[in-house]
């Protein structure tokens, strides 16, 4: 498995921005398409966006469509979550994950690579 470590996370106030970076290291991190997922307080982790392996075929949950834009840099080993026009309701530990030889999924129980996630704090 790929080894994926989670940075960029901390606190905004609403309207604002940040981005995530995601830094994959013990496999050939263009074999994997990549996801980003997020688990609020006393909640399922869900789907927020996903990449295929070559950077084509975004997908994105509807609560985030419009607002959030993944993008990968494979010279860079790196998967990226730009979020825009943040809301309290966007708080979350935010987790990438990653699928072999897989697609742009949304399905959580497709990725077998997890990282350690980052807290994303939006205040109102």
């Amino acid at each position: 498995q790929v080894q994926l470590v989670e940075s960029g996370g901390g606190l905004v106030q609403a309207g604002g921005s940040l981005r995530l970076s995601c830094a994959a290291s013990g496999r050939t991190f263009s074999n994997y398409a990549m996801a980003w997922f997020r688990q609020a307080p006393g909640k399922e982790r869900e789907f927020v966006a996903s990449i295929s392996r070559i950077g084509t075929i975004p997908n994105y949950s509807d609560s985030v469509q419009g607002r959030f834009t993944i993008s990968r840099d494979n010279a860079k080993n790196t998967v990226y979550l730009q979020m825009n026009s943040l809301k309290p309701e966007d708080t979350a530990v935010y987790f990438c994950a990653g699928r072999l030889f897989g697609s742009s999924y949304s399905n959580i129980k497709q990725y077998d690579s997890w990282g350690q996630g980052t807290q994303v704090t939006v205040s109102s």
